[in-house]
């Protein structure tokens, strides 16, 4: 038992530091609240496991560990601070497997499996950093975007719906007309991103990377038939945030792990944009937001108003809404109620 408490000190050593080495990088580096929170849960989170294993630190042997003198010379060198982040992620999550698999050999209950969960919650977390740091912006974590459809707005008239509700507060727009043509999408974007970019507005084109890097725009959204997230990251590197649809953990896995910048959750409730035979539902982002803190996303499927608060008690940052908004009397009004029922950054 004490060779076995000495790996899990030393493995539990190596990720507090990795952590706290990414932890300073989405602090101070980027200035992202939410990905240095995530972060430091994690790091949290790690202690509290380690709190239920009794003299963990009794076995160290700092002066008689054969490893402190193996070095090699790309220990001491790093190329950027994007490469120190780097190092550190990969860090942790050995340092979490070593202390998952050793960690089954004693007998503390619920310790491998919590192990397991945070390894989870830091492959995601590490994912995003290294991302953000690789295009020099943080992720962007939405309170509230507007999909866009000309059919949903009163006499189509989708751009006074669009600057009623930037006005009001909404900091993304998506462009989602599935029907028109590309040139025309071209167009339509082009003016979009004249309305909101110099108003700190994010728009996001839906399907089409092509469209929304030739507009300007800050990304795309990519539903489970379009291309793949991996195949757009491919062709178009980090030139663009990039969301993917999702309605469960699995999916939402496969997308970061595919390099997703955010996961739309949903259908939370029964909607007529688009018919959904399966409900995701609030317990969905509940999950999400348990398995993956820290990671932007934004919850989608008929929210209004009124049935908005069971998903910001599940922990829900960000929704996404089209008709409740597009196809109101006064689409600012709403946008101003559903600002005010979420969470503060």
């Amino acid at each position: 038992m004490p060779t076995v408490l000495r790996i899990l000190d030393a493995n539990a050593n190596r990720a507090r530091e990795a952590l706290r080495v990414m932890e300073e990088a989405a602090r101070f580096l980027l200035d992202d609240a939410s990905l240095s929170g995530g972060l430091k849960r994690l790091r949290h989170d790690l202690a509290g496991l380690l709190a239920g294993i009794p003299a963990l630190q009794a076995g160290r042997d700092t002066p008689g560990d054969v490893g402190t003198q193996l070095k090699t010379r790309r220990e001491f060198q790093r190329q950027s601070v994007a490469e120190v982040a780097l190092a550190a992620g990969k860090r942790l999550s050995e340092a979490l497997r070593a202390l998952e698999e050793y960690g089954k050999t004693i007998p503390a209950r619920g310790f491998a499996a919590g192990i397991e969960s945070l390894r989870y919650r830091g492959y995601a977390l590490e994912q995003h950093l290294n991302q953000a740091l690789a295009t020099g912006r943080p992720g962007r974590q939405w309170r509230l975007c507007v999909l866009l459809s000309a059919d949903l707005c009163p006499r189509g008239d989708w751009l006074r719906v669009a600057r009623a509700v930037v006005a009001a507060g909404a900091d993304c727009l998506q462009l989602r007309e599935k029907a028109l043509d590309g040139g025309e999408l071209l167009v339509r974007a082009r003016r979009l991103v004249k309305l909101c970019h110099p108003r700190g507005v994010s728009l996001i084109v839906n399907d089409r990377p092509d469209v929304a890097l030739a507009a300007g725009a800050d990304g795309v959204h990519l539903g489970q038939t379009d291309l793949p997230c991996r195949e757009v990251r491919r062709l178009f590197g980090a030139q663009l945030l990039v969301g993917v649809s999702t309605s469960n953990l699995k999916m939402a896995g496969q997308a970061l792990r595919d390099g997703a910048d955010y996961c739309g959750l949903g259908p939370m409730f029964p909607t007529t944009t688009k018919h959904k035979p399966v409900l995701a539902g609030p317990r969905y982002a509940r999950a999400f937001v348990r398995r993956y803190p820290g990671v932007a996303h934004l919850a989608i499927g008929g929210i209004t108003p009124g049935n908005i608060a069971p998903l910001t008690r599940a922990g829900v940052r960000g929704v996404a809404v089209s008709s409740a908004v597009c196809a109101a009397a006064d689409p600012g009004r709403v946008v101003v109620d559903l600002l005010g029922a979420l969470p503060k950054r």
